[in-house]
């Protein structure tokens, strides 16, 4: 049994907070700890490790116990890490790096986030173990679950459950790689990885030969809805699930136990882990975004999803006797990440908030929502 692993990041003021004359309230302090002072407000949050706003992505990489997670995937567990907090507080950032990335002019490697540097990770342990690796890329959209590998107009996937499997996409497309230095090389590089020229498609819906070229996943990231909004000029409407399946084809290749953040951890049980990466649209008040028609109801949406699951967290943070059911079918949010909070799962979870006066409310929301998460026991 063991607990979730919080952490928390507070992004730098930006421009236009500093031009309006924001303050700054939060602070991380160096001993895992995030201090909230205002005018009505002062409070001081624990975490397992905390990231200030100098904090390089080389920092958090290091610092959060990635490399071990990416470590025990390999080891047959299922791996999880989420980004969560307010629109605009640096989820996306932190987890991808810049969104404005193109093959000709790739993210310098400073800035590159969680995600790409978990596979180059990969790319290490592959030279001990031969890896086979597959992905499948889907977001939440106005609670319909949609693939963004799959060629054509999105459309909804239905949320399925079974004894062996608990809840799971039906009908997603999966990306089989070769090699890890397939992804590594789309992922740090920008390069095309072009599916049908190389012939490592895993197909479970049929791809014709005839599609066009298809970048994984920075190609899902740009089909994945986005707006702009008065705190977010690219402010996600969905919440994202990147889903790598690590198998071993080396049995005998199994990581030492984990250091850092997840000391204690032992070998995987079994030939093939997970390792999925989630970045949830960030919460949102209407007044502050000016947000209306369209833009409202995927508000509602994110907003209820949120809360959802806020609440299995909150029944999840109960000791297992005085526990009731907890609600994981309220939301596709919360059916997806079922495993990840109240099963045999590993789960690091990334509290993203803003340093300004104005985000106070939200920040301690965030706050409160991670410190709760302290208490949710999984058993891997």
């Amino acid at each position: 049994q063991r607990h979730v692993c919080p952490l928390a990041r507070v992004r730098p003021l930006t421009c236009v907070e500093t031009r309006r004359g924001d303050r700054r309230v939060v602070r991380g302090l160096g001993d895992g700890t995030v201090h909230v002072s205002a005018a009505r407000h002062d409070a001081t949050f624990g975490f397992s490790a905390v990231f200030d706003a100098g904090a390089s992505q080389e920092a958090v990489f290091e610092g959060s116990g990635m490399r071990e997670l990416v470590e025990l995937a390999v080891g047959g567990f299922a791996c999880t890490v989420f980004a969560f907090g307010q629109t605009g507080s640096g989820k996306t950032y932190t987890l991808m790096g810049p969104l404005v990335q193109s093959e000709a002019e790739p993210a310098a490697p400073c800035v590159l986030g969680l995600m790409q540097r978990s596979f180059a990770c990969l790319l290490e342990q592959s030279r001990a173990a031969g890896l086979a690796l597959s992905a499948s890329y889907v977001e939440i959209y106005n609670e319909q679950v949609r693939d963004l590998l799959s060629p054509g107009p999105p459309c909804a996937l239905p949320v399925r459950w079974s004894k062996s499997r608990g809840f799971y996409v039906e009908n997603q497309l999966s990306v089989d790689f070769e090699s890890v230095e397939a992804i590594a090389e789309l992922l740090l590089e920008g390069a095309a990885w072009r599916a049908w020229a190389a012939g490592h498609w895993s197909q479970h819906r049929a791809l014709s030969p005839t599609q066009p070229h298809l970048t994984v996943p920075w190609a899902g990231s740009r089909r994945r809805r986005s707006s702009a909004h008065a705190l977010n000029k690219h402010s996600s409407r969905s919440h994202a699930l990147l889903t790598v399946h690590v198998r071993s084809r080396a049995v005998s290749a199994r990581p030492a136990p984990g250091t850092g953040l997840l000391a204690g951890w032992g070998r995987g049980g079994g030939g093939q882990g997970t390792l999925c990466f989630v970045d949830l649209a960030g919460s949102e008040r209407v007044k502050d975004t000016g947000s209306a028609g369209e833009l409202c109801v995927e508000a509602n949406n994110i907003n209820r999803s949120l809360l959802a699951l806020g609440h299995c967290i909150s029944v999840l943070a109960k000791p297992r006797g005085r526990r009731p059911h907890v609600p994981f079918r309220d939301s596709k949010l919360t059916r997806l990440l079922a495993h990840a909070l109240g099963g045999s799962g590993v789960t690091l979870m990334v509290a993203c908030v803003s340093p300004s006066s104005r985000c106070l409310a939200e920040t301690l929301s965030t706050l409160r929502y991670a410190s709760r998460a302290r208490s949710v026991t999984t058993r891997p």
